[in-house]
């Protein structure tokens, strides 16, 4: 009989010490959780670059807004001048500097240091049509009409006035030209919503053109209305 007893007491004190350890666990990931979605809405009311600590954050596979889905959508040309902000570490750069042939592809960013490690990329493929500037979204050192085509991939929420983003997308942008964002949702707590990001793009004078992809990760085109005439075409007329 105390033998029972004695067991009934041990298994007791083993469920006590499991329950206590759920319970102890449950709160710890309820932590975890609150802190994480508080981090997440922080950022998302205070937009800003992906630091360049984290870099590795932006060099996992995109999935959905991968490379070819980019170049059906983009349909980049030879000889075109393209320009693509935050282009990170250059997840996207190599393949646009190659799709274009001869022609010349611009990355900026505010951040030095993604700057310098993906021109060391770049310099590692042996690629001589790309060039970088160092600046601000909001204020592109480019004369208007300048190029064919811009783009802007899981970046357009980092930049605090978005707005003042897409007018100078416009008007460095020939008519005709092109802008392509791509966003996703997954671990982005700057992702911006297809419907609010044309609206915007309308506001900047920037025509929806098409989209490619899911509400969740998506590709969106916008075009410049006008004429379409080539960068290269309208620079070589212009000193002609």
């Amino acid at each position: 009989m105390s033998q029972n007893v004695s067991m009934i007491r041990r298994r007791a004190s083993k469920e006590s010490l499991s329950s206590g350890r759920l319970r102890w666990l449950a709160a710890l990931l309820a932590v975890a959780g609150g802190a994480t979605l508080a981090a997440g809405l922080w950022w998302r009311k205070n937009p800003s670059p992906c630091p360049y600590g984290l870099r590795l954050w932006v060099q996992v596979p995109h999935p959905i807004i991968t490379h070819s889905r980019l170049k059906r959508i983009l349909e980049p040309r030879p000889g075109e001048r393209l320009l693509e902000i935050g282009p990170g570490t250059g997840y996207y750069t190599m393949d646009l500097a190659e799709w274009i042939g001869d022609g010349e592809l611009e990355i900026l960013d505010i951040q030095p240091q993604m700057l310098e490690h993906t021109m060391r990329k770049v310099r590692s493929r042996g690629l001589t049509n790309v060039s970088s500037s160092q600046a601000d979204a909001t204020n592109l050192p480019h004369p208007g009409g300048s190029f064919d085509a811009a783009l802007l991939v899981t970046v357009f929420g980092e930049i605090p006035d978005g707005d003042a983003a897409l007018r100078e997308v416009h008007r460095v942008l020939r008519p005709g030209g092109r802008l392509v964002v791509g966003e996703i949702a997954v671990g982005d707590p700057h992702f911006s919503r297809l419907g609010s990001l044309r609206a915007r793009a309308r506001r900047a004078g920037l025509a929806p053109n098409g989209h490619s992809g899911f509400p969740f990760a998506y590709f969106a085109r916008f075009t410049k209305p006008g004429l379409r005439i080539p960068a290269h075409e309208q620079a070589r007329n212009e000193t002609g």
